[in-house]
């Protein structure tokens, strides 16, 4: 099995996974679908293609679980969320719109940015 480079897309249905995992303890497709507002069907071709990926597994209840490689990059996604969003907030940004926007940017922001912004963050706000 051979990971391959996960974009955006990819990248929200693993920190939702989280999420959902750390909230009830268990995630089926149906959970992501009313989380994220998509189909069955879309969940479960992103489903399948995260599994062949080697980003989660699928047990013989259906559960789906997130390996060592799709947990590494759901909380290194969750993580920049969390601490964009609060640099939002602390600039005065509105709750919602510093969640909706630190959703987008928490993609395509460079691991050294985003590292100089967590130990602002960390140092001056949190």
């Amino acid at each position: 099995m051979e990971t391959l480079e996960i974009h955006e897309s990819g990248e929200d249905y693993l920190e939702t996974i989280l999420l959902l995992e750390n909230r009830v303890g268990y995630v089926r497709s149906i959970d992501i679908a009313t989380q994220m507002g998509y189909s069955k069907p879309t969940i479960s071709i992103a489903m399948r293609r995260l599994r062949e990926s080697g980003y989660i597994d699928v047990d013989e209840r259906r559960d789906i679980r997130l390996t060592a490689l799709g947990r590494e990059v759901a909380e290194r996604i969750y993580e920049r969320h969390v601490t964009l969003t609060g640099v939002l907030e602390a600039l005065g940004v509105d709750p919602e719109t510093a969640d909706h926007e630190a959703c987008k940017i928490e993609h395509d922001i460079s691991a050294d940015t985003f590292s100089k912004i967590r130990q602002y963050y960390n140092e001056h706000i949190k």
